[in-house]
């Protein structure tokens, strides 16, 4: 399999994304891979530090393992919005593909000083690695909100990418430009859309000079997916459209199947109802492709 810089290159020329879609259980992670083989192209998996925590770092790195084996498919497995260098360490040393170093909650100087810290560390143990920062606020919680933070509407600046990737090393920025984590219950009712800036995120690629990741994607407008990339977003992340999918298929399976309490009786239509949402996605941020060079055998 391709290495994960080298499928981001790629799907670059293509003017394609790689789908990022975050999962906490073996139905979710089963749903994803399985959305990828049928769309044709490859994926990220990936887990926060809470994520990480319930499903196990080394045993959801395993099963990333053998399950890219057995579906055939490219897929690369990432750390999650990591808060210590402690967490990024243990991601790196289990076999992760990528580290989402997320100080972005510090003042500007300190995010610097722990994410060039951080990225050190990590490229100690793989020099491989994929390091990605963040900048700005986008909230936290893939979560069902019920108002927006003013504070979502402070982009961050061509000239903050510019330094923070200069002095940190990484090599992935991660900047806020509309985006925000969650959906709001209008948004989960289908009433509402999130709209990304796409000039500031033009402005961005262009003096940062690195790939660049979209948080919080869940609830944005199909356009604006399209626009971004081709401005220059190389990955974008899917989680609360994931778990919106999951509970309601969840609740409605047991409300067909009442007395039912076999758990691979009740789970197979959540899993194909993730899969729908993932399916969907892969298919919307991988339409500029030209060519087959990153899909399967990528």
């Amino acid at each position: 399999m391709d290495a994960l810089r080298n499928v981001l290159t790629r799907l670059q020329q293509e003017g394609a994304a790689l789908g990022h879609f975050n999962v906490a259980d073996l139905v979710l992670l089963k749903a994803v891979l399985a959305a990828a083989v049928e769309v044709g192209v490859p994926v990220i998996v990936g887990a926060s530090e809470g994520e990480r925590d319930f499903f196990g770092t080394y045993e959801l790195a395993a099963l990333v393992k053998v399950m890219r084996e057995e579906y055939g498919v490219p897929v690369f497995l990432n750390a999650d919005h990591t808060h210590s260098r402690a967490k990024a360490e243990e991601a790196a040393r289990a076999r992760f593909d990528s580290v989402v170093i997320d100080f972005s909650a510090l003042p500007f100087d300190k995010n610097v000083s722990s994410t060039k810290e951080t990225v050190e560390a990590i490229k100690a143990i793989n020099p491989a690695i994929i390091a990605e920062g963040e900048i700005g606020n986008i909230g936290t919680g893939s979560e069902i909100h019920e108002t927006v933070n003013n504070e979502f509407r402070n982009l961050s600046t061509p000239e903050e990418a510019r330094q923070f990737v200069d002095a940190t090393g990484i090599d992935v920025l991660a900047p806020a430009v509309g985006n925000m984590h969650g959906m709001l219950e209008s948004m989960v009712e289908g009433k509402s859309k999130k709209h990304l800036n796409i000039e500031r995120i033009a402005e961005i690629k262009k003096a940062a000079g690195v790939f660049l990741t979209l948080h919080g994607g869940s609830g944005t407008e199909d356009e604006d997916f399209v626009r971004a990339v081709a401005a220059g977003i190389n990955i974008i992340h899917i989680n609360t459209e994931l778990r919106v999918a999951w509970r309601q298929s969840l609740e409605s399976s047991l409300t067909r199947q009442p007395r039912e309490v076999v758990p691979y009786k009740i789970l197979p239509p959540v899993l194909d109802s993730v899969k729908q949402v993932v399916s969907s996605r892969l298919k919307l941020f991988n339409a500029q492709p030209t060519s087959d060079k990153v899909r399967l055998a990528g």
